[in-house]
């Protein structure tokens, strides 16, 4: 599969005003390839969102180190510059936002902030902006597209909200969407239809896509890889079907017997038991490490998790998970 998508020990601290540094991410490395779903699965504060900014250099003022390697077509983007990186985002790369009553404009109609996406990337003329608004609304809402293009966001449900924001990231035809946990809002339900909107567009237009979630069911039929992150770090990584059923590291195996179950018949039963809940806290990032960062809330710790971190230990099938109990295999 042709890389499309490089990450080399991918390092970013903020400062606080006190002038505390927090550790968000500590070496994240991955590949991704041409039309390739990767999910991103963690916890929150794991550095999932600061991940998705990262990759196109959205850093807010109080990042204090970002380092390391974003290649994209080839291009290392940490060395871009910003006319480079304007013209990448929103139409090589897009991303999505986990909050679309604050991503959209609240005084503009829906087909006038595709619009605005389309006019920024150099496209013009009053008719070739109406047809290709209308062909990308068409394409979220196929059977609603003139009602959706006059509506304003405080007129729509939160997934026909989000479902604009999927338009606005498809409209110049990237080859590499990023989703920002953007089921997130929503009820389990619309989760699920936005799901299949995230699997129709696949078929439609082929992009890769990093898809970041900190509910595991979200993935499964639909990422060909996961990724899991932990206070920063990679623990566990590996084909989608090899994680999702058979995960390996401690957490990744917590995070799988937290996470509620979807809304169907097999679940219901289900829905009165209470969800299990991993015991203890993510240490604070600005604190220094020692040993392994799972350790404290770790049911299978061990003497030498105290000592030293693990690195990804190389596993079956094509996985790797960062944990002494593989140190050996």
């Amino acid at each position: 599969m042709a890389s499309l998508l490089e990450v080399r020990d991918l390092r970013v601290a903020y400062h606080s005003r006190d002038g505390a540094v927090s550790e968000a991410l500590a070496g994240v490395s991955f590949g991704l390839g041409a039309g390739e779903i990767l999910g991103i699965l963690g916890e929150s504060g794991s550095g999932k969102s600061t991940l998705a900014a990262s990759l196109l250099r959205l850093f807010p003022a109080n990042v204090s180190i970002a380092t390391g390697t974003v290649l994209f077509e080839g291009r290392d983007l940490f060395q871009a510059g910003q006319d480079e990186l304007r013209g990448i985002r929103g139409k090589r790369v897009s991303l999505i936002f986990q909050e679309p009553s604050v991503a959209l404009h609240p005084t503009m109609r829906a087909d006038q902030q595709i619009k605005q996406i389309l006019t920024a990337h150099g496209m013009s003329g009053r008719n070739t902006l109406r047809e290709r608004t209308r062909e990308i609304l068409g394409a979220v809402f196929p059977e609603e597209v003139e009602r959706i293009s006059r509506s304003y966001p405080h007129q729509l449900s939160g997934g026909q909200r989000q479902r604009v924001l999927i338009a606005q990231a498809i409209a110049c035809g990237p080859s590499l969407i990023i989703a920002d946990e953007p089921t997130a809002a929503l009820d389990p339900t619309t989760q699920k239809e936005i799901l299949e909107v995230f699997r129709t567009l696949r078929k439609k237009i082929g992009a890769a896509m990093i898809f970041i979630t900190h509910n595991p069911a979200l993935l499964a039929g639909f990422a060909d890889r996961v990724l899991v992150l932990y206070a920063g770090r990679v623990i566990e990584v590996g084909p989608a079907d090899v994680v999702l059923t058979s995960p390996m590291h401690p957490y990744t195996r917590a995070l799988f017997q937290s996470a509620p179950p979807w809304p169907d018949e097999e679940a219901h039963a289900a829905r009165a038991q209470k969800l299990a809940a991993i015991p203890g806290d993510s240490l604070p990032s600005s604190l220094p490490r020692i040993g392994c960062r799972f350790e404290p809330r770790c049911p299978d710790r061990m003497a030498v998790c105290k000592e030293r971190e693990p690195v990804l230990f190389s596993l079956c099938k094509g996985s790797a998970a960062s944990c002494f109990k593989y140190e050996s295999q």
